[in-house]
């Protein structure tokens, strides 16, 4: 039997699988509208003519390869086999670029997804054209991509199919802010205390106290929280710093500083100065309060940690004696210390 040549073969495929096609698309009107149908049929026919155009197109150098000998022919088929693939690729792009610039982003993804099999340009397609509904079907069947498909189904409203995915992707903060969103509360704090828990778990008290206060609105819950990471050391100067900022009226945050330090053991009381640092900035109402409580911290640590004298500038910030008090104390320490 005589060889075939490559582009004769393939208009034969073409014609073949053309007829099927139609005959396909025409019994589509059993379960389908006459106009969705015809739409489709037109846009088959479109994708056929480029394509025998191409092979058209191409058939010339079809015949020289034949008078390049063996070695010639068996390098042109594949340049022509090449070459056809590209040139089709080339259009189906041209096609799916005019259906997005026609604002017909369904047709635009038909494109990418059953003639470039790319399901993934398909998907950003409609989603760029919000038919997120029908995105996130793509994302989640045939992508398996969990994220964009819940992503996807926020976009369309859809909480309650994001909110599936969320927890199988385990988000529990995201699927907490979703009920939220349609004003399901009692789940969101369902789902912000497993946050809160694991936040807790991994010492991150700090995170937990802003999940309780913010987003459960328990602000004495977060304080809780907070103190315990004080009391337990964990992460204790920032859950320190933040326990005493949410605490807004000055004269109960006053007595706060005061109760506290009250309980503050030895090896943290330098932690307390420098969160006292903070508190004195905040109002002149408490500047009395946190510089006495510093000025008993220093006296007592400033036997073992000299360097502790100069914490005295920040609670006397326009004060010129004290600086030089400091200066000639330590200057007085380092005379002993060479005697």
């Amino acid at each position: 039997m005589n060889k075939q040549k490559f582009i004769d073969k393939f208009l034969r495929c073409l014609f073949i699988l053309a007829f099927f096609k139609i005959i396909a698309i025409i019994a589509q009107l059993f379960h389908q509208s006459f106009w969705n149908v015809i739409g489709t049929l037109i846009l088959f026919l479109i994708v056929a003519a480029i394509i025998f155009f191409v092979i058209v197109g191409l058939s010339d150098k079809e015949k020289d390869a034949k008078n390049g000998g063996k070695r010639g022919a068996g390098s042109n088929s594949s340049y022509i086999e090449g070459s056809l693939f590209n040139r089709i690729r080339s259009k189906y792009e041209e096609l799916a670029e005019k259906y997005i610039a026609e604002n017909d982003y369904k047709k635009a993804a038909k494109v990418y997804m059953n003639l470039l099999q790319d399901n993934y340009r398909g998907a950003k397609t409609l989603e760029e054209g919000e038919f997120y509904n029908e995105a996130a079907v793509i994302y989640l069947r045939k992508l398996k991509n969990k994220s964009d498909a819940a992503s996807c189904y926020e976009k369309a409203k859809q909480y309650k199919k994001a909110i599936d995915l969320y927890v199988e992707m385990g988000q529990k903060e995201k699927a907490g802010d979703l009920y939220r969103e349609i004003n399901e509360i009692k789940n969101a704090n369902t789902y912000y205390q497993m946050v809160v828990d694991d936040y807790i778990q991994n010492n991150q008290m700090v995170k937990a106290s802003l999940i309780c206060r913010k987003k459960m609105e328990q602000p004495e819950a977060a304080q809780k929280i907070l103190l315990k990471g004080w009391e337990e050391d964990n992460d204790s100067f920032n859950c320190l710093n933040n326990y005493f900022a949410n605490i807004f009226n000055m004269p109960t945050l006053e007595k706060e500083i005061k109760n506290l330090y009250d309980k503050t053991p030895e090896h943290k009381k330098i932690t307390y100065l420098q969160a006292l640092k903070h508190e004195f900035k905040k109002d002149p109402g408490l500047h009395t309060t946190t510089r006495n409580i510093a000025y008993e911290i220093i006296a007592e640590k400033v036997s073992n940690r000299s360097e502790i004298i100069n914490e005295l500038k920040y609670f006397n910030p326009d004060d010129e004696v004290i600086l030089k008090d400091i200066s000639r104390y330590k200057t007085g320490r380092n005379k002993m210390f060479r005697h």
